[in-house]
Protein backbone atom coordinates (compact mmCIF):
# COMPACT_ATOMS: atom_id res chain seq x y z
CA UNK A 1 0.00 0.00 0.00
CA UNK A 2 0.95 3.43 -0.48
CA UNK A 3 -0.08 6.69 1.36
CA UNK A 4 -1.76 9.06 -1.19
CA UNK A 5 -3.68 12.36 -0.73
CA UNK A 6 -6.47 14.11 -2.88
CA UNK A 7 -7.08 17.67 -3.71
CA UNK A 8 -8.67 18.19 -0.94
CA UNK A 9 -6.22 16.69 1.31
CA UNK A 10 -7.43 13.84 2.32
CA UNK A 11 -5.36 10.94 2.80
CA UNK A 12 -6.44 7.28 1.61
CA UNK A 13 -4.22 4.27 1.16
CA UNK A 14 -3.71 3.49 -2.38
CA UNK A 15 -5.34 -0.30 -2.93
CA UNK A 16 -5.01 -0.61 -6.74
CA UNK A 17 -4.15 1.56 -9.58
CA UNK A 18 -4.93 1.40 -13.40
CA UNK A 19 -4.33 4.52 -16.27
CA UNK A 20 -7.00 6.54 -15.28
CA UNK A 21 -8.31 5.69 -11.45
CA UNK A 22 -7.07 4.31 -8.55
CA UNK A 23 -8.93 2.76 -5.99
CA UNK A 24 -7.85 4.02 -2.51
CA UNK A 25 -9.50 3.28 0.98
CA UNK A 26 -10.20 5.87 3.73
CA UNK A 27 -8.43 4.66 6.65
CA UNK A 28 -10.47 6.09 8.88
CA UNK A 29 -13.90 4.78 7.93
CA UNK A 30 -12.34 1.67 5.64
CA UNK A 31 -14.79 2.83 2.70
CA UNK A 32 -13.24 2.54 -1.14
CA UNK A 33 -13.85 4.28 -3.94
CA UNK A 34 -12.34 4.98 -7.37
CA UNK A 35 -10.52 8.52 -8.00
CA UNK A 36 -8.99 9.78 -10.77
CA UNK A 37 -5.05 9.26 -10.87
CA UNK A 38 -4.77 13.35 -11.38
CA UNK A 39 -6.67 14.06 -8.45
CA UNK A 40 -3.91 12.15 -6.25
CA UNK A 41 -0.81 13.25 -4.42
CA UNK A 42 1.82 10.71 -3.44
CA UNK A 43 2.78 10.83 0.09
CA UNK A 44 6.05 9.94 0.17
CA UNK A 45 6.91 11.25 3.87
CA UNK A 46 4.13 9.69 5.77
CA UNK A 47 4.28 5.80 6.29
CA UNK A 48 0.97 3.46 5.43
CA UNK A 49 1.04 2.15 9.06
CA UNK A 50 0.85 6.01 10.26
CA UNK A 51 -2.17 6.35 7.93
CA UNK A 52 -3.97 3.59 9.42
CA UNK A 53 -3.51 4.99 12.61
CA UNK A 54 -5.16 8.01 11.92
CA UNK A 55 -8.15 5.89 12.21
CA UNK A 56 -7.61 6.07 16.28
CA UNK A 57 -8.80 9.32 17.76
CA UNK A 58 -5.75 11.84 18.44
CA UNK A 59 -5.87 12.06 22.06
CA UNK A 60 -6.21 8.36 22.23
CA UNK A 61 -3.06 8.01 19.70
CA UNK A 62 -1.41 10.23 21.96
CA UNK A 63 -1.78 8.47 25.09
CA UNK A 64 -0.70 5.74 23.40
CA UNK A 65 2.57 6.96 21.76
CA UNK A 66 3.00 9.39 24.67
CA UNK A 67 2.92 6.82 27.58
CA UNK A 68 5.67 4.67 28.19
CA UNK A 69 4.48 2.37 30.79
CA UNK A 70 1.72 1.16 32.96
CA UNK A 71 2.88 4.09 35.96
CA UNK A 72 2.97 6.71 33.91
CA UNK A 73 -0.53 5.81 32.27
CA UNK A 74 -1.51 5.31 36.34
CA UNK A 75 -0.33 8.85 37.31
CA UNK A 76 -2.54 10.32 34.53
CA UNK A 77 -5.55 8.45 35.43
CA UNK A 78 -5.11 8.91 39.16
CA UNK A 79 -4.92 13.00 38.24
CA UNK A 80 -7.53 12.94 36.16
CA UNK A 81 -9.51 11.40 39.13
CA UNK A 82 -8.21 13.58 41.80
CA UNK A 83 -7.79 16.89 39.98
CA UNK A 84 -4.25 19.31 40.29
CA UNK A 85 -1.88 17.92 42.85
CA UNK A 86 1.16 19.66 43.76
CA UNK A 87 4.64 18.47 42.91
CA UNK A 88 5.58 17.93 46.43
CA UNK A 89 2.39 15.88 46.74
CA UNK A 90 2.84 13.52 43.76
CA UNK A 91 6.43 12.83 45.42
CA UNK A 92 4.80 11.93 48.55
CA UNK A 93 2.10 9.77 47.10
CA UNK A 94 3.74 7.47 44.53
CA UNK A 95 7.36 5.92 44.44
CA UNK A 96 9.33 7.84 42.31
CA UNK A 97 12.59 9.31 42.47
CA UNK A 98 12.30 13.31 42.12
CA UNK A 99 14.60 13.11 38.95
CA UNK A 100 12.14 10.08 37.58
CA UNK A 101 9.18 11.85 38.50
CA UNK A 102 10.04 15.11 36.76
CA UNK A 103 11.18 13.13 33.49
CA UNK A 104 8.00 11.67 32.97
CA UNK A 105 5.84 15.03 34.13
CA UNK A 106 7.95 16.48 31.77
CA UNK A 107 7.41 13.67 28.58
CA UNK A 108 3.67 14.12 29.47
CA UNK A 109 3.88 18.14 29.36
CA UNK A 110 5.95 17.63 25.87
CA UNK A 111 3.08 15.31 24.50
CA UNK A 112 0.22 17.63 25.93
CA UNK A 113 -1.21 15.51 28.12
CA UNK A 114 0.09 17.78 31.80
CA UNK A 115 -0.09 21.58 32.31
CA UNK A 116 1.47 22.75 35.11
CA UNK A 117 -0.88 24.25 37.70
CA UNK A 118 -0.79 26.29 40.95
CA UNK A 119 -2.26 24.22 43.67
CA UNK A 120 -2.76 26.03 46.59
CA UNK A 121 0.43 28.41 46.06
CA UNK A 122 2.34 25.27 45.21
CA UNK A 123 3.14 24.39 41.44
CA UNK A 124 1.27 20.94 40.21
CA UNK A 125 0.16 19.42 37.71
CA UNK A 126 -3.06 18.53 35.70
CA UNK A 127 -4.48 16.50 32.62
CA UNK A 128 -5.21 19.06 30.14
CA UNK A 129 -8.81 18.72 28.21
CA UNK A 130 -7.19 16.76 25.47
CA UNK A 131 -5.84 14.16 28.00
CA UNK A 132 -9.21 13.92 29.51
CA UNK A 133 -10.78 13.16 26.04
CA UNK A 134 -8.07 10.69 25.80
CA UNK A 135 -8.51 9.04 28.84
CA UNK A 136 -12.59 8.83 28.65
CA UNK A 137 -12.46 6.50 25.52
CA UNK A 138 -10.34 4.30 27.23
CA UNK A 139 -11.64 3.61 30.82
CA UNK A 140 -15.19 3.88 29.15
CA UNK A 141 -14.17 1.62 26.11
CA UNK A 142 -16.35 -1.25 25.85
CA UNK A 143 -14.17 -4.86 26.05
CA UNK A 144 -15.34 -8.26 27.25
CA UNK A 145 -14.56 -8.71 30.72
CA UNK A 146 -15.45 -12.36 30.93
CA UNK A 147 -11.85 -13.13 30.70
CA UNK A 148 -9.09 -12.47 32.18
CA UNK A 149 -6.69 -14.05 29.83
CA UNK A 150 -4.99 -12.09 27.60
CA UNK A 151 -4.98 -12.81 24.11
CA UNK A 152 -2.58 -15.90 22.91
CA UNK A 153 -2.19 -17.29 26.33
Amino acid sequence: MRTVRDGEGTRYLLVKRSSSASLVRNPETGETRYLENDRLTAEDDVSDLETIAAAVDEPVRTLLVGVHDEETLGLLVDLSREGPMAAKTLLERYDFCESDLHGRLLECQAAGLLKEADVYGDRGYRVTEYCERGLEVILTGGGDDSSDERPGQ
